[in-house]
């Protein structure tokens, strides 16, 4: 039977397995950690639990599915679990709150589900309306429309010879727009991207990625904001678990990779640190599943000589944005979703979990006395905060927490958030506190930038044994997010059935979600850009009183020929 050796166990690591388990592969699973899932993974806050209770439940930051998700959802609707399986565990939130200084706050609910085939025009109306309600000026969220469409409409080539060059704020020109532009068109929906920011993000993947949210945000249809019915490992990680060691899948945990040796342009090994010591892994293929930060540690001369794209590795650039749960007496749904502080100095995103999580007794963990979770992520740590003075990296944990709920209560002040409500905090244990003014982010993020498509590699490598699948490889995902370890790993898979012959199924492998009423222009833009053009006009334009209009008597052609077609 053909081995393989995966080098990681989070989202990568575990998907790699999966896969290969599938068909027939023998498979064994190293993880630095005792406990497998990654980032992703959950766990319990140490010593919590009183009177026989189990811990209380924390993770390093809510976990989030948004509807143009499509591997991850795949691979959990073949995981079993207790209902069928544990994609049963997704549920749908219905609203989003824009909490701002000043209480003055937004809920944006879900649009209805589209009835016409202008789906574009349906997003365009119905993100009009929530832009000129947060006071965007008419004629920027026309210029926002416009930018968008010109992405849209833009062939690939151009997406990545010229928007990927590009931040998205200098795409947007955000320099000259209003500061509710820039707030929320430009900073405010960068924020929510996985720690990037509008002056670094690519325009090519900050656009595409939020086109995909917006899509989703009108289709109405429950997936636009899935999270998890209960504490992550325990509804996804340990079923996952259970299922690859039930297919024969042996996952060491405890064992963290010191070197990959490689001799010419083949690996002949690697050493693992396991409980019994230093050992030796011999297996036919390798998948490296380990975070950027960890595998440029072990690129040694040989291995980059071997695949020149490992060498860009260090050019990535890796940020903090890591979660803390707030433990409440009273539970305090702030909205029936996520809420994001928009105007936060640590820019701060939270969810009320307890209100999505009806099969958890929060009673019976603990001391008896939680009912709410308030669960914030923290995406920004090397900004001042505006009550401790400090930057986040900098602050104790003590410091951390009143930063913290000072900001929140900064955007809501209507008593909902009650510091005498809190029973307790915990802070995500990869922050470690060094000394009283430092710390270290032993899991940090991999954060998007402009032109860094051209330093990823891709998940088949130049040597034939040895293959990646982490959330830093080329996708179509192209963020640090659990769908892209996903898809990443199903890349992986797909080469080593390739190199080992098999005549196995490949792995699924979906693009994102693009108009087809705008293939056309799409097309057409290709022949632009061989020919050394512009950017093709797009089809719709939005006037300033925010109705979409035919650019042109072409547009108009195009438009319905399209639409005659799908129909």
């Amino acid at each position: 039977m053909t081995s393989v050796a995966v080098l990681g166990g989070g989202v990568g690591g575990l998907t790699a397995a999966h896969e290969l388990a599938e068909r027939g592969f023998d498979v064994t699973v190293y993880e630095q950690r005792d406990a497998f899932g990654g980032k992703a993974r959950s766990m319990p806050v140490p010593g919590s639990g009183t009177g026989h209770r189990e811990d209380l439940p924390a993770e390093h930051g809510f976990r989030f599915f948004p509807g143009f998700y499509r591997h991850i959802p795949d691979t959990m609707a073949r995981i079993p679990g207790a209902n069928g399986t544990v994609a049963t565990h997704l549920t749908a939130s219905t609203r989003m709150l824009l909490a701002q200084d000043g209480h003055r706050n937004e809920i944006v609910g879900i649009a209805e589900r589209p009835t016409s085939l202008d789906d574009i025009e349906v997003m365009i109306r119905f993100m009009w309306e929530t832009g000129v309600g947060l006071g965007i000026p008419p004629g920027e969220l026309a210029w926002f429309f416009d930018r968008l469409l010109t992405l849209m409409c833009s062939c690939d080539e151009r997406r990545f010879d010229e928007w990927e060059q590009v931040s998205w704020w200098q795409f947007m020109g955000a320099e000259q727009r209003s500061p509710a532009f820039q707030k929320f068109l430009a900073d405010g929906m960068t924020r929510t991207l996985v720690a990037a920011r509008a002056r670094e993000m690519s325009a090519r993947t900050g656009g595409l990625i939020l086109c995909q949210l917006m899509y989703d945000l009108v289709r109405g249809d429950g997936r636009m904001d899935r999270v998890l019915d209960g504490p992550t490992s325990e509804v996804w990680i340990d079923p996952w678990v259970s299922y690859l060691r039930g297919m024969g899948v042996t996952l060491r945990g405890g064992c963290e990779v010191d070197e990959i040796d490689c001799k010419g342009h083949h690996i002949t090994g690697v050493t693992i640190s396991g409980p019994g010591g230093p050992e030796r892994v011999h297996a036919d293929y390798y998948v490296a599943a380990l975070p950027v930060e960890r595998l440029r540690m072990l690129v040694s001369p040989a291995l980059s000589a071997a695949e020149p794209r490992l060498a860009a590795l260090p050019a990535l650039v890796v940020r903090w944005m890591n979660g803390a749960m707030f433990y409440l007496y009273r539970d305090v749904p702030l909205v029936h979703g996520h809420a994001i502080f928009i105007d936060s100095q640590w820019a701060l995103t939270a969810i009320s979990q307890a209100q999505f999580w009806p099969g958890i007794d929060l009673e019976k963990r603990g001391d008896g006395l939680v009912n709410g979770i308030l669960s914030v992520d923290i995406s920004e740590w090397k900004r001042k905060g505006g009550h401790v003075k400090k930057i986040a990296m900098h602050c104790t944990p003590a410091e951390i927490r009143e930063e913290v709920w000072a900001e929140l209560v900064d955007a809501i002040d209507d008593g909902s958030l009650d510091a005498a409500n809190v029973h307790s905090w915990f802070l995500d244990p990869a922050i470690q506190q060094p000394n009283p003014t430092g710390a270290t982010n032993l899991e940090p993020l991999l954060v998007n930038t402009a032109g860094s498509w051209a330093d990823r590699p891709d998940a088949v490598t130049a040597i034939p044994n040895f293959f990646l699948a982490a959330d830093f490889v080329r996708t179509y995902t192209d963020l640090a997010t659990m769908e892209a370890a996903n898809e990443a790993a199903r890349r992986a898979v797909n080469g080593i059935l390739d190199a080992a012959g098999s005549p196995a199924s490949r792995c699924a492998i979906w693009k994102l979600r693009e108009p087809a009423v705008l293939a056309p222009f799409r097309k057409l833009d290709q022949l632009r850009w061989r020919l050394g053009r512009q950017v093709v006009k797009p089809p719709i334009r939005v006037k300033p009183d925010g109705k979409p209009r035919h650019s042109g008597p072409l547009a108009r052609v195009l438009l319905a020929i399209t639409r005659r077609g799908r129909r």
